[in-house]
């Protein structure tokens, strides 16, 4: 088989496999949502009132979050793995420097306007409770992937 004829298919099984990872990181991501949730709702005993103005309010937080979060942590990593940080001038990473801090003040911005939001639905303890329990899960769910990763 000469390779005009072989490259096609072997590109079709390549993206096949790239489409299954995103599926497959797309569906944890949602069975992960799906726990926090039931999380959450039991350890801050929500009434379905309180639901009903929490979750679109946290979903849309949460969302915002992760997408800054996920921005940070993709243009941190590429600039680790590509060799480009032991060769970056000082004026370049301070540039870096302030992006990250901007980042930083912007994951701060984003909370302090949910909790403002939160203020018009739940008491202050129960807000306090929320930042709790979220602190509780992602501990809970950085040991069970301790637990499965790879035996040392």
């Amino acid at each position: 088989m000469n390779f005009k004829k072989l490259f096609p298919i072997l590109l079709l099984f390549v993206s096949f496999n790239f489409y299954a990872q995103g599926e497959k990181m797309k569906e944890k991501k949602e069975q992960i949502k799906a726990l926090k949730v039931a999380f959450l709702t039991t350890e801050l005993d929500l009434t379905a009132n309180e639901a009903e103005k929490f979750w679109p309010i946290y979903n849309t937080f949460d969302d915002k979050q992760f997408e800054l979060r996920h921005q940070k942590m993709k243009t941190f990593m590429r600039k680790m793995n590509d060799g480009s940080l032991d060769k970056m001038t000082e004026k370049e990473a301070n540039t870096f420097l302030t992006q990250m801090e901007s980042t930083e003040e912007e994951l701060f911005l984003l909370r302090k306007k949910f909790m403002q939001n939160l203020k018009g639905i739940f008491p202050a303890v129960k807000i306090i409770k929320l930042r709790k329990a979220e602190e509780d899960f992602n501990r809970k769910l950085l040991q069970q992937y301790r637990n499965k990763g790879p035996k040392r």
